[in-house]
């Protein structure tokens, strides 16, 4: 637990007085305090959480601990007026003469106001933290027992001890790795909230997106190209009718220094990756929601419609690469938009209870609303498509396909001057439930998902019935659909799942299909485990890139680890139960429970004795493993955290846990002794540990002006033999991963890479204890609907130049 130091307010009218009282400050502190009165202190520091190293003869400082403690219950200090009450501290009955006590607290007081007035900049104060370590008196510097750091994270201060082997801190010279990570694998993609953004090249691949990244899969090589020119998170994508060139927007957001990153549109080419055209910024509001290429004049338009409240239509010609036209389309949400393929003057738009036919004419775009007359208005037009007829079919959120036409003006009923409308010329049963998407086949044919009923049909030219089949339950409904052929399909599911297959065959995942927690990596193999809150644990082969097995859970997962022996697995569940799996049989071999609330961390011994479970209820659980990790018995359990476990590692020999927790603690346990808290944390700053996940310590050092400014930190790995090194995600939630390199300075050099926009969860090596050659790394997307995504990338290392960093 951490010592709290926090300074009083600036009072005002700094003055004459308070330099002299400042001046018997010294003094002051220096008072002889009864032996009782030491006593009282010390219990109370050790009530509060002090975890400061002991030191012999010190009396003044458990007196200015206790004064400390006292200002950050009772706020910044204040001169007491005559006649008032006298200040009492807890436990400190016994101070004697009530009247030396207001008058020392006074001059305290003063002082310290008088400090902060004469106070440097937040910077110079950093510099001077750690020019002064070791100094005699420094209240922020260190202890006798030689150098550390302290940093303060959202108030709290976090005391890192430096090792023995620095000897001149502030000047070492660090350089960044010569290694540079390069975007490997993307596991993912987004259906929770997406439409219409699964394709299928000619040249063989899916094209699809997830956060930043559009993935380009061949699905039959097994191999990935990723276009990765996207600033923040995709929303939409299209393919122009050269089936090369693909249009793609993104939402709005913030970089890494909070500036606003504006959403924008890009059309770029699909053989090469390279930015052909950047439409926006400035432009759009909010986002970009659906895009469209035109057909009959082969693609020289392309149609926008952004996020803002009125769902802003704008047409631009690529050839010229100007604006053309522009108007405000609806207050409602918008879910699609398409060029009428044998005119390009006709544009057809869908959302919540509208479809609306616009005519561009003169630079001007005119709008009509369809009119559904006796057919039962629907609440939402989900998705529609043209037929070969030139008919609109539309999906609707009451399982209906329906079917639009042009009609002649009723100059009868409207009188003169009456303009032709757009109605409903048949209505078809396709679902139960809303119809998601609509794929219209080169044939003729049309195939329909359904949400509800999770099934795929075909239809035939005239809308009749030919096949269908049903998605499992488990992937979710059926968002979009990307024909390879006339067999085989591309299905994107509402859960996030990609599915491959036939109607004969059925369909294959090829990925999770919810948010993701927990990840772990084989010792030996190239394999991995993962587990969330689609109650799935796969392995994942990362040489063929493909899923090896899976099994459903009664419960969340929400971590994992493998035993050093690789034979068996430990998943930790949201209940606070969890169980041990063995690789080859995928049986459950042991299980327990500890506590009623969720696991945060499992983490296994070097050498595979003990098992160590994190949970949210603040104890770190400790196990002892026998019989090749098939049967775990209770050691002991680790209680003095004041917030849930986040991270643990063990030391090389086994006998010690470092471990942080919610509230940002950095503790150290002797489990060899019993599980017992190791108050003087500066007996640990020379242990070697064998692994680095904790993202607090001296190991990690971050930049204290980042926090202070209220920007996202980065954190950067120790400095260590080059197979020893490790990789840490964020301590906060900015989403950059940093490669494994030393960081014992702040503002360490480093090289980044980049892939998501939002909370980093994980970032582990392949293979840690043989070669690190790959580096994977998990994270979880958020979206501001509250939906979440899973997202997996695998970067993979190189020093070669043209790799990005």
């Amino acid at each position: 637990m951490e010592e709290e130091d926090e300074e009083p307010e600036e009072d005002e009218g700094g003055g004459r007085g308070e330099q002299e009282k400042e001046l018997s400050w010294a003094s002051s502190v220096e008072e002889p305090i009864q032996p009782t009165t030491v006593r009282g202190l010390q219990r109370e520091d050790l009530l509060d959480g002090s975890c400061s190293p002991e030191e012999p003869g010190s009396t003044s400082a458990s007196f200015k601990s206790s004064d400390q403690n006292l200002s950050s219950r009772s706020g910044p200090l204040s001169p007491i007026q005559e006649g008032e009450k006298a200040l009492v501290r807890r436990n400190s009955e016994k101070l004697g003469n009530p009247e030396r006590q207001r008058k020392r607290l006074d001059k305290k007081a003063a002082s310290s106001a008088n400090l902060l007035t004469r106070s440097p900049s937040l910077e110079n104060r950093a510099k001077e933290l750690i020019a002064s370590a070791g100094s005699p008196g420094s209240r922020r510097g260190t202890y006798s027992q030689g150098q550390s750091i302290k940093m303060f994270i959202r108030g709290r201060p976090i005391t890192m001890y430096i090792p023995s082997n620095i000897q001149n801190y502030d000047e070492l010279k660090m350089e960044p790795p010569s290694e540079r990570l390069e975007l490997d694998w993307v596991y993912g993609y987004r259906g929770r909230d997406g439409r219409a953004n699964l394709y299928f090249l000619p040249t063989g691949e899916a094209v699809y997106f997830i956060a930043c990244v559009i993935v380009l899969y061949h699905i039959n090589n097994r191999t990935q190209r990723h276009y990765r020119k996207h600033t923040d998170c995709v929303r939409c994508l299209t393919l122009h009718p050269d089936k090369v060139r693909v249009a793609s927007g993104q939402t709005a957001g913030v970089d890494k220094d909070g500036k606003a990153v504006q959403p924008c549109v890009y059309i770029w080419d699909s053989t090469t990756l390279v930015t052909l055209w950047e439409i926006g910024p400035g432009t759009f509001q909010r986002g970009v929601g659906s895009v469209a290429f035109s057909f009959a004049d082969a693609g020289s338009f392309l149609c926008v419609i952004d996020d803002s409240n009125d769902h802003m239509l704008s047409l631009w010609d690529c050839t010229k690469r100007t604006k053309h036209a522009e108007i405000k389309s609806t207050n409602e949400a918008v879910f699609a938009v398409e060029f009428n393929p044998r005119d390009s003057a006709n544009i057809i738009t869908c959302g919540k209870s509208h479809v609306y036919f616009w005519t561009l004419s003169g630079g001007q775009l005119t709008k009509k609303q369809g009119i559904f007359g006796k057919y039962k208005k629907p609440k939402f037009i989900q998705c529609f498509v043209f037929s070969l007829t030139g008919d609109v079919l539309t999906g609707d959120s009451e399982g209906n396909i329906l079917t639009w036409g042009k009609s002649a003006a009723d100059i009868k009923t409207l009188g003169k001057g009456a303009k032709e409308t757009y109605q409903i010329m048949r209505q078809t049963r396709a679902h139960e439930g809303s119809v998601f998407t609509l794929c219209a086949l080169q044939g003729g044919g049309l195939l329909s998902g359904g949400g509800k009923d999770r099934k795929i049909i075909r239809w035939s030219a005239d809308l009749a019935p030919e096949r269908e089949c049903e998605i499992p339950e488990q992937f979710g409904a059926v968002r979009t659909i990307a024909a390879v052929d006339e067999e085989e399909l591309l299905v994107g599911t509402t859960r996030n799942a990609i599915l491959r297959g036939t109607f004969s065959d059925g369909f294959v995942a090829i990925g999770h299909v919810d948010e993701m927690w927990g990840l772990a990596t084989h010792p030996s193999q190239n394999i991995f485990l993962t587990c969330g809150h689609d109650r799935q644990v796969c392995l994942w082969n990362t040489e063929e890139h493909k899923l090896d097995w899976c099994i459903t859970l009664e419960e969340y997962g929400l971590c994992a680890d493998f035993c050093p022996n690789g034979s068996v697995v430990s998943v930790g569940l949201s209940t606070g139960r969890w169980m041990v799996l063995d690789l080859l049989t995928r049986e459950v071999v042991s299980e327990s429970t500890d506590g009623n609330e969720q696991l945060s961390v499992m983490r296994y011994s070097p050498d595979g004795s003990f098992l160590a479970v994190g949970s949210h209820d603040n104890f770190i659980y400790i196990y002892s493993v026998t019989e090749s990790g098939r049967r775990y018995t209770r050691f002991g359990k680790c209680n003095g955290h004041s917030s849930f476990i986040t991270h643990l590692d063990w030391s090389k020999d086994g006998k010690y846990i470092m471990s942080n927790s919610g509230d940002y603690e950095i503790l150290y346990w002797d489990i060899a002794a019993g599980c017992k808290l190791l108050r003087n944390r500066f007996e640990s700053k020379d242990r070697e540990w064998a692994s680095y996940t904790c993202v607090l310590g001296f190991h990690v050092m971050v930049d204290l002006l980042l926090f202070s400014s209220g920007t996202k930190p980065q954190v950067r790995g120790p400095r260590q033999p080059r197979h020893q090194r490790h990789l840490h995600p964020s301590v906060e939630d900015w989403p950059r991963p940093h490669p494994p390199l030393p960081a014992l300075q702040n503002l360490q050099p480093a090289r980044e890479t980049a892939a998501y926009k939002s909370e980093g969860k994980q970032a582990v090596f392949l293979q840690p204890q043989r070669h690190r050659s790959e580096l994977w790394a998990q994270y979880i997307l958020w979206t501001d609907t509250a939906a979440s995504f899973m997202q997996n990338i695998l970067f993979r290392r190189n020093i070669h130049v043209n790799v990005m960093l």
